[in-house]
């Protein structure tokens, strides 16, 4: 790593953290129930004081990394959505010790049902005070693979307030594949949300968590979230993991190509997505 810039963790900070390096044991009711809906919530997934821990350095990496500077009326529906930025563990030794959380890997390894996960990437996610409605998507719309072995654990840094709650999920919608070829807008929404009707899908959510807890999807399982009518940002850390060994497939698409360049190290077709940003993450053993 280089040195960090202001504002950043060292490792000898970094190493004063919680280590989250224990095993999460998840269910196999929790497994069956994810296999079968495409989405689950892992209740205490973190405790409160681990959350607040790592809260700090999250918020700082992502305020420090954020390129938007418009104000909410402005933006458009997806920039209205979220402030997001991405792989800040690579900007910050406290972030990495989040991110790469061998306990986190374990249950998204768990969930999948594989021996061993690599670093897609992360994302934080933080929805301002009147923010707008994340449109519905399938996330894999974006990521250039052959496998749909894909998961991202999606975790409140805060309380979440009942009015903001948790993202919704169209149950099952993992097993249809791409839906859409529209990426997250409000044509995204309006042609989703009337695939989900004629298909008869239930969408369910997993209501307001608190700091710790996290929802688990599958890279094509439809999902989508509310406003956010508080006063208070709605801070999410999110990170996506993929099996070891799938391989990186032809574009499809101009964001699945822009995905391979700047997450996979522009990892030809054909080969494993394994680049130097996709670490394998150390799983607890049982």
């Amino acid at each position: 790593m280089s040195t960090p810039f202001a504002g950043q963790h060292t490792d000898d900070q970094a190493e004063e953290l919680p280590a989250l390096k224990d095993r999460y044991e998840v269910s196999a009711e929790t497994v069956a129930g994810f296999q079968r809906d495409g989405h689950t919530a892992v209740i205490g997934l973190a405790s409160a004081a681990e959350v607040e821990a790592f809260r700090s350095p999250i918020a700082q990496a992502a305020a420090d990394n954020n390129l938007e500077q418009r104000p909410l009326a402005e933006r458009g529906t997806y920039g209205q959505a979220f402030l997001q930025t991405t792989n800040l563990w690579l900007v910050d030794e406290a972030v990495r010790r989040f991110v790469l959380a061998p306990r986190f890997a374990g249950v998204a390894a768990a969930l999948m049902g594989v021996e061993q996960v690599r670093l897609y990437h992360d994302q934080a996610l933080f929805k301002e005070a009147g923010g707008g409605r994340t449109p519905w998507h399938q996330d894999q719309f974006y990521w250039p693979f052959t496998d749909p072995r894909t998961i991202t654990m999606w975790m409140p840094l805060v309380d979440l307030e009942p009015a903001v709650g948790s993202m919704r999920f169209a149950t099952g919608s993992h097993r249809l594949g791409a839906v859409s070829e529209q990426p997250i807008s409000d044509e995204s929404e309006h042609e989703i949300d009337a695939i989900i009707s004629e298909r008869g899908l239930a969408v369910n959510t997993h209501g307001a968590l608190r700091a710790g807890d996290a929802t688990f999807h599958a890279g094509w399982t439809l999902h989508s979230a509310g406003a956010n009518p508080s006063s208070q940002p709605r801070e999410v850390m999110t990170v996506i993991y993929m099996a070891d060994g799938i391989e990186v497939a032809t574009p499809a698409n101009p964001f699945q190509d822009f995905d391979r360049i700047s997450w996979l190290d522009a990892t030809p077709p054909g080969q494993p997505a394994a680049g130097s940003l996709n670490p394998l993450i150390t799983v607890p053993s049982g």
